[in-house]
């Protein structure tokens, strides 16, 4: 072994160190900040049903629903941080794929207005392998279809395919699209993680997110232009206990 093997093993173990601290810093962050401030706002929400009419019932119910995600979901990605620093393996289980991409289609439509966001055909009533994370990758994928749009007219449509064994959800807009050799880098791949270059973490997770759920991710060409991301999902196992309604 050489002088300068040594030095490069003694630069990677100081980059482990960072990452893991990096992420004992995320965790913390989401299991105390955001996890009390959400129980906080839920707080205050259950007290206003005697002040709100019926005209603002519906919208006080989309807060409350809003807020027991929010808090499901940090307890998820407790889960996702302590398993990428290799404290523990994910909660894995039947997770009703319908309901995770119909809210975050409803959510990327009032966060974007101005962009086309529609849903090609009907999504399957079946079950993937995942966990309430898996809001996460669709969230990531609209996000990052709008947010990196350079169209006047942001469109996005959105497909859910379902196979034997699987489930496949395309996500494809009217972009920029994506060059060739920057196909496998964009998700980080090959990368050092959180420091991967293309459009940040969103797609870093995404990716780690699918491999966790035995699943893939991949984008494609879109014609005339823009991109196609496709995640595809292994369907649960039907004896298996569901993880998320």
């Amino acid at each position: 072994m050489t002088i300068a093997d040594v030095t490069e093993q003694e630069a990677y173990r100081r980059r482990l160190e960072e990452k893991t601290e990096q992420l004992e810093a995320l965790n913390r962050v989401v299991r105390h900040d955001i996890r009390n401030d959400m129980a906080v706002i839920r707080g205050w929400a259950e007290t206003l049903p005697p002040h709100v009419d019926d005209s603002g019932q519906e919208a006080l119910d989309r807060v409350l629903r809003k807020s027991e995600h929010v808090i499901e979901l940090t307890e998820t990605a407790r889960e996702f941080v302590e398993s990428l620093s290799g404290e523990q393996t994910p909660d894995l289980g039947a997770t009703d794929l319908r309901r995770h991409l119909e809210t975050e289609l409803e959510a990327v439509r009032e966060t974007h207005p101005d962009a086309e966001c529609r849903l090609d055909g009907d999504i399957p009533t079946v079950s993937v392998q995942g966990n309430e994370m898996l809001s996460s990758v669709f969230r990531n994928l609209l996000e990052n279809a709008v947010r990196h749009n350079d169209s006047d007219s942001p469109e996005v449509t959105v497909e859910a395919i379902e196979d034997a064994d699987t489930v496949r959800v395309r996500v494809a807009d009217n972009g920029p699209g994506v060059p060739d050799d920057e196909k496998e880098r964009i998700f980080g791949k090959g990368e050092k993680g959180l420091d991967s270059p293309g459009s940040g973490i969103g797609l870093y997770l995404v990716h780690t997110l699918t491999q966790q759920f035995g699943g893939d991710v991949r984008v494609e060409d879109n014609d005339p232009r823009g991109a196609v991301f496709v995640v595809e999902l292994p369907k649960a196992d039907p004896a298996e206990t569901t993880a998320t309604a």
